[in-house]
């Protein structure tokens, strides 16, 4: 693996999106794949679907796992550490100050009423998100993604499992098509 781009600038890249972007690990991909895809690109468009399946999939906060496996795929083990710990340092530098504050802000109907705009802007990052990785799995598996979203839906929409539940389902119904499918064995 040859690196292509330095600790400290991975380290940089991170801690500012981490550092600026609000409302959960959905709202860093379209930002992390315009770094990572279009302006420096070192990943490319299947391998960012790859990477943004394996974070949602995996425990923990989506932002850090996507942020780790980033890493991992550009640095190895050493960018996998740099890029957690630029993921996670705004987090609790921006935790530590609001708990000193928390009293003052528990009840500021400014602070409120942020938070409620706030929320209205990551839910339509949140769709673009989802619309821009649902074109790019149609166009590699048309077929097979169109069933699995449907399926996502169905399930999501008319039953009661939990989405973890679904999640899991879909990703196994992954593995098994796609390990059976091999055509490099």
């Amino acid at each position: 693996m040859t690196p292509s781009i330095s600790y400290s600038h991975l380290f940089w890249v991170f801690l500012k999106i981490n550092s600026f972007t609000f409302g959960g690990g959905y709202t860093i991909v379209p930002i992390v794949r315009e770094y990572f895809v279009e302006k420096e690109p070192l990943i490319e468009e299947k391998e960012m679907l790859d990477l943004v399946a394996l974070a949602q999939s995996g425990p923990g906060a989506m932002a850090i796992s996507l942020s780790l496996l980033t890493g991992y795929r550009l640095r190895g083990v050493g960018g996998a550490l740099v890029c957690a710990l630029a993921s996670c340092l705004p987090c609790l530098v921006i935790i530590t100050i609001i708990s000193g504050f928390y009293q003052a802000f528990r009840d500021n109907p400014y602070i409120a009423a942020m938070l409620t705009g706030i929320s209205g802007v990551i839910s339509a990052v949140l769709f673009l998100t989802t619309f821009n990785m649902a074109k790019t799995a149609l166009k590699i598996y048309p077929v097979f993604s169109s069933l699995m979203m449907g399926l996502a839906f169905v399930l999501g929409f008319f039953t009661s499992l939990n989405t973890g539940l679904i999640i899991l389902l879909l990703a196994l119904i992954g593995l098994v098509t796609f390990s059976l499918n091999r055509k490099d064995v």
